[in-house]
């Protein structure tokens, strides 16, 4: 079992004999406790090219101290990392190799640096013995493993948080470390420092680290496309450990993906993008087999809680919840297979071979202001036709799936403006914003549309069972008025919406 720690902390220079600045004036500090010497040993493994320090992921087997074992650390912050340990052993534990193997793939770990640490301990806490945080004096000795025999030697202080803490208890530590002549670090982490300082630091082209700012059309789609394939190898250890809404943004970077390839079918030549489209609608529909549901239970239990208690008759609650988790362990097991499947790892690897050799047309060498603005409003263009479409027709099951259409469009179109954006600034954003406020009704009318469908489905289970149907029918009618405050609304955010576009 893999155990989650929230790390907050700060990193300072100190010098070689230094001893640890006093800490007893820090404000609502009562002592300081010694707590000893801890003497630390950390083998830290990457990949030969360093995937994971490129991604400022640490993976250690840690021996010493109080918590020996394995660490993987996920950066979410500057200052802020999310600690998975899990238990010493001899291997990685497989809880720990799912969460890396996005970025490390089929590339074998290997060992990369060891650092030995004699780790000098106070702990900081409050009048009623409260730990405030943790502050150490660190003295580091570096080697490097593998290729070469680099060294390296620092002394460092590191400062964590307590369990709970308030964060601005470090703002308090790190003025008196400052007022005593200490500077925080200028390396994110131990084992970036080792990397630079033992001259095992493997450095990416600066085209792939974002450094050179794009220039042609080609340039502002492909850094909009290596995002969102970096979103995904991303937000894949997030969603394996169910964080919230991590299912659904790395959908989200499917689709992002998706229409990039088909708004921009001028610069990147479909024949190659048009089957990974494929597998990335594939994908999406893996992650949505669950998300689907938990929007829906969302919706509805909010929706049940504004009732007043007279109008719930029945277990509604109780046939809500057991309709909303009747499936969710049995996907979610399901999502994990697909992430672990050789047909996720094949997807990750085609977003990189054309991320890496992108298939560029003639249009990619052109200046991003006439060759993107096109597809942009294209994209308009078509969301237009199919805005007329459902406001052409009566209301019903037409107009519905009329609107429906029109959301996915309105989506297709924001995505494009996103691209757009870098290179056609201010207009570009106002109608990302435009599309979010568009989107944002049809998605509350197709979200009626879908309760009221789940509302039928969840009657006819309680009429069976002899239950009191008049709640799922109150509910109904408050959907369908939903759905038709909705619809009223759309000639006016329509009209808004082409009053804002100036592209």
């Amino acid at each position: 079992m893999a155990d989650t720690k929230r790390e907050i902390e700060r990193k300072y220079e100190a010098g070689a004999g230094d001893p640890l600045p006093d800490l007893t004036r820090v404000g609502g500090v009562f002592a300081v406790l010694d707590k000893g010497v801890a003497e630390l040993d950390a083998t830290y493994f990457d990949t030969a090219d360093q995937r994971l320090a490129a991604a400022r992921l640490t993976l250690r087997r840690r021996t010493g101290g109080g918590d020996a074992g394995w660490h993987l650390k996920l950066p979410v912050a500057d200052g802020v990392r999310d600690e998975i340990h899990a238990p010493l052993s001899d291997d990685l534990p497989p809880s720990l190799a799912g969460l890396v193997r996005s970025h490390v793939r089929d590339a074998p770990l290997v060992p990369v640096v060891r650092l030995r640490s004699a780790r000098d301990i106070r702990h900081l806490v409050d009048a009623d013995g409260t730990l405030l945080a943790e502050v150490s004096l660190d003295r580091v000795r570096a080697d490097r493993l593998g290729a070469g025999k680099g060294r390296a030697q620092w002394t460092e202080i590191e400062v964590e948080l307590a369990d709970g803490g308030d964060p601005a208890f470090l703002d308090k530590v790190d003025k008196k470390l400052r007022k005593a002549g200490v500077s925080r670090s200028s390396s994110p982490s131990k084992l970036a420092r080792a990397l630079e300082e033992t001259g095992a630091r493997t450095t990416p082209s600066r085209a792939v680290a974002g450094e050179i700012p794009p220039v042609t059309a080609g340039d502002h789609v492909l850094a909009y496309v290596r995002a969102q394939r970096d979103a995904i190898v991303t937000l894949d250890s997030a969603v394996r450990r169910d964080v919230l809404d991590s299912v659904h943004s790395m959908r989200v970077a499917t689709r992002r993906l998706r229409s990039t390839f088909r708004s921009f079918g001028g610069i990147l030549d479909r024949d190659v993008t048009d089957p990974i489209a494929d597998e990335l609608k594939w994908l999406a529909g893996e992650l949505g087999v669950d998300r689907d549901r938990e929007v829906l239970t969302d919706l509805l239990t909010a929706a049940l809680s504004a009732l007043p208690r007279t109008l719930v008759a029945g277990p509604v609650h109780e046939r809500l919840t057991t309709w909303s988790t009747a499936r969710h362990d049995g996907a979610r097991q399901g999502l994990i297979a697909v992430l672990d499947g050789e047909r996720y790892l094949d997807l990750l690897n085609a977003l990189d071979a054309l991320a890496a050799d992108p298939p560029l047309l003639k249009a990619a060498a052109k200046p991003p202001a006439k060759a993107v603005t096109k597809a942009v409003r294209r994209d308009f263009r078509k969301l237009a036709h199919l805005v007329g479409q459902a406001l052409d027709l009566p209301p019903g099951s037409d107009r519905d799936l009329a609107m429906h259409a029109a959301r996915k469009k309105a989506k297709r179109t924001r995505y494009a403006a996103e691209a757009a954006a870098p290179a056609l600034g201010k207009p570009a954003r106002a109608l990302v914003t435009s599309m979010k406020s568009l989107q944002t009704l049809l998605g509350e009318h197709q979200d009626s549309v879908m309760a009221r469908n789940t509302l039928r489905e969840l009657s006819a289970l309680a009429h069976a069972a002899g239950e009191n149907t008049f709640t799922y029918g109150v509910l109904y009618g408050r959907q369908e008025r939903c759905a038709a405050e909705a619809e009223e609304a759309l000639p006016r955010v329509w009209r808004t919406v082409q009053g804002d576009l100036r592209l």
